[in-house]
């Protein structure tokens, strides 16, 4: 996953915080509710990462050159190596990677069978917009975080190389053809609020997810801080869609 451009604005700096995002792993999971978020958490992004592994890989099939193919292989690589790093810290703590994944399994396979891409644009978009909304909601989260942990999930959150790639490739295309740009524009507004839906019903589905969400757990995290955290990811979103020449 990644955050191409990181363009939400930094969430509250937990080095200013007290309680978990100022202790390490070992003194945080004391706490069983908030050892089992933080299993939830490196599960949904370990499957994340997973599932863009795969998907790099078909999108290599629609690449129009070589050069093109390779670049995503190498992209899909990296997600493959963020995907290890993942498990590895799952099986570190004593859990099963596969049974951590398994209850966002659906959700992830849903929204991908729900925007499969039609063409190499769409993929590209879609790799670009989809990824860094879910990168920028894992990146608030990590806010919070213990100290461990939040070090594991910002170093799997670094760009692939994707967006700048996305980003160029994109606009290429829309100078060439002008058309395109109405249609990517559409597109990448449903993956917008497929992105968000499916965020939000993960969430929802997992207690010890949402109640780290509206402050059970975490430092700070009410109920209003999740409204501008969603504000800041749309912000986001925005200056992503504008990097690649599209209307929000």
């Amino acid at each position: 996953m990644e955050t191409p451009d990181h363009a939400t604005d930094t969430p509250a700096d937990p080095s200013g915080a007290t309680g978990i995002a100022t202790q390490d792993w070992a003194t945080a999971a004391a706490d069983p509710q908030y050892r089992a978020a933080v299993v939830d958490l490196l599960g949904a992004l370990a499957y994340g990462e997973l599932a863009a592994f795969e998907r790099l890989a078909e999108d290599a099939k629609l690449a129009p050159t070589l050069g093109d193919k390779a670049e995503l292989a190498k992209m899909a690589a990296a997600e493959f190596h963020h995907f290890e790093q993942l498990t590895e810290r799952l099986t570190a703590v004593d859990e099963e990677p596969t049974a951590a994944m398994e209850p966002f399994a659906k959700a992830l396979d849903d929204f991908h069978r729900q925007t499969a891409p039609s063409d190499w644009l769409e993929g590209l978009v879609k790799a670009y917009v989809g990824d860094s909304i879910a990168s920028d909601f894992y990146r608030e989260v990590a806010a919070r975080l213990d100290t461990d942990t939040r070090s594991l999930v910002l170093a799997v959150l670094d760009d692939t190389g994707h967006g700048n790639f996305a980003v160029e490739k994109v606009r290429a295309a829309i100078e060439a053809d002008p058309r395109v740009g109405g249609r990517l524009a559409l597109w990448a507004r449903r993956l917008m609020g497929e992105a968000l839906s499916q965020a939000q019903r993960v969430v929802a589905d997992r207690d010890a997810l949402s109640t780290m969400l509206v402050g059970g757990v975490a430092d700070g995290f009410d109920l209003a801080e999740v409204g501008r955290m969603f504000s800041r990811i749309t912000e986001a979103h925005t200056k992503r869609m504008a990097a690649l020449g599209l209307a929000a």
